[in-house]
């Protein structure tokens, strides 16, 4: 069985023409839906890049992984979904990036470049095609085809410039057929595309295809809900834009990404399909986190609101046709893809895993006990680190910079770090505007919230005890 892993940057949940979105039109991974299972519930754990794709690769919350920023490097001692594959004896490839910093504890030498960048390849991958933040290769292409030089920012800044065969993601697709096609034995692929991330400019005629006119608009600002938004509301980077007319451009170039790059995915299907190997291919679209695309006043991803976190999965497993175009309502989260491939290829689940395999949902039941609630977290302790490298005890204001969300069907309770904490009725309100502070209704959610940090606290060796009896779990490659 080949393996194929597909991230979409900062894809959100509600942006799939099968999901119901009145206006983006994504055909192919409607067919990919057509054909295997959706998960209508999926949601991932953290933001941004780094701390999300640490939970998608880790099959770990970040409470556990402890990557609380872009920077904040994910301990080597971690098993990951591109180690699974190589136990399971495949050689995974890497087209993109994975966004995840080295552990200083195994660098020798202090003046290793890795310590600089957050954008490290995970361990286990052999980097096919590395498009980190500097987009070295793709820049390389488009200089020799006359562009002149670029540097990666102003390169995707202009891709409306140029035609949409020459976007990032195109450059990326070209690669992996290619690479697929030198293939003799089952592989294994992650495809991370950059887009629909920002830059919000979409590639070549894909910048025209929405209208700013039909983009609809954005959920309205609640100015002094928290203030983590109020701040956030200040930052150039997280700001709305105050003029609807540039609201409405920024929204038609994200609409137009998403579309571009299903377009790119469609290329792979359609190759798969062409050769065959769409029968025996394990494929699994998903994304790190949202974007919330002017809702609340926000745009890229942080806080709490659910636009930054609910994200879309679709699985379709070879020799499960059976249950194909299923859609599952049940809370899923980015911490069961780990689990899910590794039942798949026949290996042991890792024990640090904080989720669930989602085979039982391919094989058409729903498993007897699943979670009632799903969570997310966010850590913003990166903007009170100040700009310089300080030393001495930890600075305990750090450790109050993060939150975490409980999200049943009917409320999120939010608990901040700080001791104040957020409740929204969102059978009442799903727009998250209407709180309430009934304690009948917090005092439940705040008790389930603490049960689940408790019932997930990390450690590997905490379920087995040493003893001539091997008492407890005990990891497959441990003697028994």
């Amino acid at each position: 069985m080949n393996v194929l892993l597909v991230t979409l940057d900062q894809f959100r949940a509600d942006c799939l023409s099968v999901a119901g979105h009145p206006v983006v039109s994504t055909p192919n991974l409607d067919r990919l839906a057509a054909s295997g299972a959706r998960f209508d519930s999926h949601h991932g754990q953290a933001a941004p890049c780094a701390p999300g794709r640490a939970s998608l690769y880790t099959g770990m919350y970040q409470m556990n992984h402890r990557v609380a920023a872009n920077g904040t490097p994910l301990e080597d001692r971690f098993d990951n979904v591109a180690r699974l594959a190589r136990r399971a004896e495949y050689e995974p490839a890497l087209f993109g990036y994975t966004d995840q910093g080295v552990d200083p504890s195994i660098v020798a030498d202090p003046s290793d470049p890795r310590l600089d960048t957050y954008e490290g390849v995970l361990p286990g991958f052999d980097a096919a095609l590395l498009l980190d933040g500097r987009m070295a290769a793709w820049l390389g292409w488009l200089e020799s085809l006359g562009y002149g030089t670029l540097k990666a920012v102003r390169a995707l800044r202009t891709e409306p410039e140029r035609p949409a065969e020459h976007s990032a993601s195109a450059f990326l697709t070209d690669r992996l057929l290619a690479w697929i096609d030198r293939r003799d034995e089952p592989w294994f692929a992650h495809a991370s595309y950059l887009r629909p991330h920002p830059p919000y400019a979409a590639a070549g005629h894909w910048s025209t295809r929405y209208r700013p006119d039909e983009v609809g608009e954005p959920l309205a600002p609640d100015p002094g809900i928290h203030p983590l938004v109020d701040m956030a509301r200040t930052l150039p980077v997280c700001a709305a834009p105050a003029d609807p007319a540039e609201m409405a451009h920024l929204r038609s170039q994200y609409f137009g990404m998403v579309s571009e790059v299903d377009d790119q995915f469609g290329r792979v299907l359609d190759h798969l399909e062409a050769t065959g190997q769409d029968r025996d291919t394990l494929v699994i679209v998903t994304a790190d986190h949202g974007e919330q695309l002017g809702d609340h006043g926000l745009i890229q991803k942080l806080g709490f609101y659910e636009s930054s976190y609910a994200i879309p999965c679709i699985v379709r497993a070879p020799g499960r046709s059976g249950t194909a175009g299923q859609v599952v309502d049940a809370f899923t989260e980015a911490v069961d893809i780990l689990p899910t491939v590794a039942e798949l290829l026949g290996q042991e689940v890792p024990l640090q895993c904080d989720g669930t395999s989602l085979v039982p949902f391919l094989d058409g039941s729903r498993p007897s006990r699943w979670r009632s609630a799903t969570h997310w977290e966010y850590d913003w302790r990166d903007m009170a680190m100040g700009e310089h490298r300080t030393s001495g005890g930890a600075d305990p204001r750090l450790e109050r910079a993060n939150l975490a969300v409980e999200r049943t069907s009917t409320h999120a309770y939010v608990q901040f770090a700080d001791g104040s904490w957020l409740c929204f009725d969102l059978s009442a309100d799903p727009g998250w505007y209407t709180t309430t502070e009934d304690p009948a209704v917090v005092l439940p959610l705040a008790q389930s919230m603490l049960t689940w940090r408790s019932t997930h606290l990390g450690g590997n060796c905490t379920q087995l005890l040493l003893g001539p009896e091997r008492r407890g779990l005990w990891p497959a490659r441990h003697p028994a």
